[in-house]
């Protein structure tokens, strides 16, 4: 084995492996980099679970046979991120320049993906409820997406999104239900922008407005097994001061985001403790199980143990707040190159094929941003 090589994953490391994919517009094709190394590795997910952007990905992965995965990740960001018509401006010009990608996102929307609502709709005496239209993408995923595989379960598929008249969050899970692309649509329906997804009467908005992670679902979900979850993260925690308003937007939006993945992960792992915490004392206290309040402990108990490895974008250089929406071709690739690069590097380390102690519940890894952290639960 050569030293950059990715180290075999033995017979011993029996974890299911989870696929757990952030809200976060154009940056998602990061997400999509991070995919293609995992195809290639021993981990291919047999759990992909999304939100906004993530959701579409999920679909496109869950929605197609593992040899055309990739493909059809790619076809999907091409096609909405190709070449736009800007009046006046050759198209190679506006593709290298990231303000006006984005600005032409604003005025023309996307191929595929959202267009802005005429002028007369606006005259009508009931107004839309987004500024953009999203049939495109309606038919986008028909095309790109088998959904009678992902209802034939071959691998477990789950998006999020929020009712909107209830605020209650919800998920749309093969396990349970019927897929259809109006689940795929609702978990990236972000207000004002995007207009609520009807689903059997109910009308749902993006499940970033909750939460831009559905790590909590993943390790949450009865019957629980032991797990590797690869979680992309769109958004850095981290980051350098700003230094006009532009980095000022950028650096509150990737606060605003982050912060939510981060405090739903340090949940996860506190809660996965307490587990671990109670099974360790009704094994030291057998007749405790037997009392009324042993039993309800008793269902909060359990053994599996968490590996979480944190992949998160993190640009070399500023990308100003308009980035999530910026859906330059070259912009495009460059994130799907880091998260390719990004996941390769992760899997060389491998650091979770260290042995885990007895005592520990859960363990997170970011190996690119040189932390590693197990959890006692004591």
């Amino acid at each position: 084995m050569t030293p950059t090589a990715q180290p075999p994953r033995p017979a011993s490391y029996d974890k299911k492996v989870a696929l757990v994919l952030q809200g976060g517009g154009a940056l998602g094709s990061y997400q999509a980099g991070v995919y293609e190394a995992l195809a290639g590795s021993d981990y291919p997910p047999d759990w992909v679970a999304g939100i906004s952007i993530g959701a579409i990905n999920a679909a496109l992965i869950a929605g197609n046979a593992p040899k055309d995965r990739v493909d059809r990740l790619r076809a999907f960001w091409d096609e909405i991120t190709s070449a736009p018509i800007w009046p006046g401006l050759p198209a190679h010009l506006v593709q290298g320049a990231p303000s006006l990608s984005a600005a032409h996102a604003v005025l023309f929307g996307q191929p595929g993906f959202f267009a802005p609502r005429p002028p007369m709709s606006w005259l009508m005496k009931a107004q839309p409820l987004s500024f953009y239209d999203t049939t495109a993408l309606k038919g986008t995923l028909e095309r790109l997406v088998d959904f009678d595989r992902i209802n034939a379960r071959e691998i477990r598929f789950s998006v999020g999104a929020v009712n909107v008249q209830t605020g209650n969050f919800a998920y749309f899970d093969n396990a349970e239900i019927t897929i259809r692309p109006e689940h795929v649509m609702a978990s990236g329906a972000l207000p004002p922008g995007f207009p609520p997804v009807e689903i059997d009467g109910e009308f749902y908005w993006d499940g970033g407005l909750v939460s831009n992670t559905p790590l909590q679902y993943v390790i949450d979900t009865m019957p629980r097994r032991s797990r590797l979850t690869f979680q992309v993260d769109l958004f850095s925690a981290r980051g350098p001061l700003p230094t006009d308003l532009d980095t000022v937007g950028e650096r509150e939006k990737d606060i605003r985001y982050s912060s939510r993945t981060r405090a739903g992960t340090e949940t996860c792992r506190r809660i996965h403790d307490v587990r671990h915490i109670i099974n360790d004392l009704l094994e030291r206290q057998p007749d405790l199980r037997d009392s009324p309040e042993g039993r309800i402990l008793y269902e909060f108990s359990c053994v599996t143990t968490m590996d979480i490895v944190e992949l998160i974008y993190r640009p070399t250089e500023d990308q100003g707040v308009a980035k999530d929406f910026e859906f330059g071709h070259g912009t495009m690739r460059a994130r799907w190159a880091q998260g390719l690069s990004d996941a390769k590097a992760t899997l060389r380390a491998s650091p979770w094929l260290a042995p885990m102690p007895p005592e520990v519940g859960v363990r997170t890894f970011d190996v690119l941003g040189g932390s590693a952290k197990a959890t006692l639960p004591y």
